[in-house]
């Protein structure tokens, strides 16, 4: 684990990994509390059409999505279902139920969390 404080990360040069619990979904981790002393994890994150992100909660961190590409469908409890789309920002309270599902177009999303996960 790097002390550093401030970090440089070139996209590029972070190989994509299969998501922990997601078959089929891939993440690209360019900043961890692992390997760089964060309290926030950041990632790209990428669901291909077809697939989808069952119904989940995260116990201890918000989830803050914001696609760069793709189209699908998001449902958060207490909101409901809506379109989720490039350039929007959702953020998702730890502890509460979403899913991301119906994906039409390959899903790009810059994901963080916080406080970290990995």
């Amino acid at each position: 684990m790097c002390a550093c404080l401030s970090v440089i990360v070139k996209e590029e040069v972070v190989e994509w990994k299969p998501h922990s619990i997601v078959e089929g979904v891939k993440i690209k981790p360019l900043l961890t509390k692992e390997k760089h002393g964060a309290d926030v994890t950041c990632m790209l994150v990428i669901v291909r059409k077809g697939l989808e992100v069952p119904e989940h909660i995260h116990e201890e961190q918000d989830d803050i999505l914001y696609p760069l590409s793709g189209k699908a469908k998001m449902w958060i409890d207490g909101i409901g279902e809506f379109e989720l789309t490039k350039g929007m920002l959702v953020r998702v309270q730890k502890k509460t139920k979403h899913k991301i599902y119906d994906i039409t177009e390959d899903l790009m999303i810059y994901n963080v969390f916080t406080p970290a996960t990995i």
